[in-house]
């Protein structure tokens, strides 16, 4: 008879500053009171249970972008996570505060894909083995590409961003534990669902990866997918939910012999609460309060972002803003940069930091027609279409016209004219899409630059948008057509 020992691996991702309990339907649902009363309950009622977090604990709540991550590492040093690893928005403080964090830390955080490019070497612990109840679990931790997007300006930093080559980093791992006798080995990665089906495909079976779990997509599944005899999860976005394996792990072959796995409702029916965490986000909510509880502006109604590959009326009203206060002609604002799916009607200080905390610059590029026709071609390809992607918010008097059917540009009018190729427009920028436009708009920085000299039309983008909230009352924005999506 195989020895067989059982395991139960609970699993979040892109959490995201999701800290508060929302009320919804006379329930209250996510939150992270009740995600810690869910693991501590489960780590009473189980003999053998790991707790793993794929990326992106920080950014998109106020209390995360004023301690700039040090408030989510006290909240997630309650929890208590077994093991963590790094996420894209883990860097959006800096390099430097991201190793700071790390220390900070009472749980592992691992990446075996970001290093320093002149020794290669790794700037985080690559792998975790972790021993438990007679189980040898090794965990090995790959992030997203895209997390060079925010160190783009950082040349000494760099990540294997080639799937192929995470694959050969794993195998790597993988093949210097060859003689060692591990059970489970678990990819912990931030590279997007898709990206971690790739991978699985990639990975030679006596490496003996066995399961997947990922982030970055905010894909909800109903069950994991299976590619290449490997198991791949995720767990959707925030703290309303976490993933959970019931699983039978065969000690002979160092193989899941079994398991069963769901997507488990974090809410008041049977998630108690954590009051030492309720404790904690109370003291740093009450300091916010008092700082940020100015009233800005009254919206005529609720305004939505509901999904960042469309057109959203808080997307119109934010480019719309940005647009007037800078007069560019175009205005194309990062629909990800918004960060919360609705505002309104009172808005506070507090509001607008928690929806909008990148407080970057925005920079004016030069582009002619035939580049910023280009650059709206590429961004609105078909294969785009998916949270990993980069999408764009424009101002009124754009109109862009894609064919799905034919995956290209239709159409491309500024105040009602057709874009002229050999014009030259104003185009706005936050700089995390300035310093990587070459990437998310398909031009080089050569051709651009060639049109005239990028200038900084102002060093906070969230400064611009509150004068705005401050001198203006009563805004509202809606759904215009300004980009259009034909032929699906």
């Amino acid at each position: 008879m195989p020895e067989l020992k059982s395991l139960v691996l609970l699993h979040s991702n892109d959490m995201h500053g999701d800290f508060m309990s929302k009320d919804r339907d006379e329930q209250l649902i996510g939150g992270v009171s009740m995600l810690s009363g869910y693991v501590s309950q489960v780590r009473s009622q189980e003999e053998t249970v790991l707790y793993a977090i794929a990326g992106d604990m920080l950014q998109g709540s106020l209390i995360d972008s004023e301690y700039r991550g040090i408030s989510t590492m006290e909240i997630m040093n309650y929890i208590s996570p077994d093991i963590v690893c790094v996420g894209n928005h883990e860097v959006d403080y800096g390099l430097p505060h991201l190793l700071f964090l790390e220390k900070f830390a009472k749980f592992p955080i691992i990446t075996a894909n970001l290093y320093i490019k002149n020794q290669a070497t790794r700037l985080l612990q690559p792998y975790k083995l972790i021993e438990i109840d007679g189980l040898r679990i090794m965990f090995i931790g790959i992030l997203t590409e895209s997390v060079l997007d925010s160190l783009r300006t950082d040349k000494y930093v760099g990540t294997f961003v080639d799937i192929k080559e995470a694959a050969a980093e794993v195998g790597k791992i993988c093949n210097a534990y060859q003689t060692t006798d591990v059970d489970l080995t678990v990819l912990l990665t931030h590279i997007g669902f898709e990206n971690d089906c790739k991978l699985a495909a990639m990975l030679h079976p006596d490496w003996g990866v066995d399961v997947i779990i990922g982030g970055h997509s905010h894909t909800v599944l109903e069950q994991p997918a299976v590619v290449n005899n490997i198991l791949v999860a995720q767990a959707g976005t925030g703290t309303t939910q976490i993933g959970r394996f019931d699983m039978m792990v065969n000690k002979d072959t160092n193989t899941v012999e079994s398991f069963q796995w769901q997507l488990v409702p974090i809410n008041s029916s049977h998630c108690p609460r954590d009051p030492d965490i309720e404790r904690v986000i109370a003291m740093y909510s009450g300091e916010l309060d008092e700082k940020y509880g100015r009233i800005l502006t009254h919206l005529t109604r609720k305004l939505t972002h509901p999904r960042r590959q469309q057109e959203t009326e808080l997307g119109n009203l934010f480019a719309d803003i940005c647009w007037d206060m800078l007069k560019v002609d175009v205005m194309m604002l990062g629909s990800g940069s918004i960060r919360k799916t609705e505002l309104g009607p009172i808005v506070t200080v507090a509001d607008l930091k928690a929806i909008f905390p990148f407080s970057e610059p925005i920079h004016q590029v030069i582009l002619t027609g035939e580049q910023l026709k280009r650059a709206f071609g590429r961004v609105l390809l078909t294969e785009n279409l998916t949270n990993s992607s980069e999408h764009y918010q424009v101002n009124k008097g754009v109109e862009v016209i894609f064919d799905d059917a034919s995956n290209s540009l239709i159409s491309l009018k500024v105040d009602g004219v057709s874009v002229d190729d050999n014009l030259l427009y104003r185009v706005g920028l936050a700089s995390f899409h300035y310093n990587n436009f070459d990437k998310f708009l398909g031009l080089s920085k050569d051709e651009v630059l060639k049109n005239g000299r990028p200038l900084v039309l102002a060093t906070s983008q969230t400064d611009i948008i509150e004068e705005y909230f401050m001198t203006h009352n009563n805004l509202n924005a809606r759904i215009e057509g300004r980009i259009q999506r034909i032929g699906e």
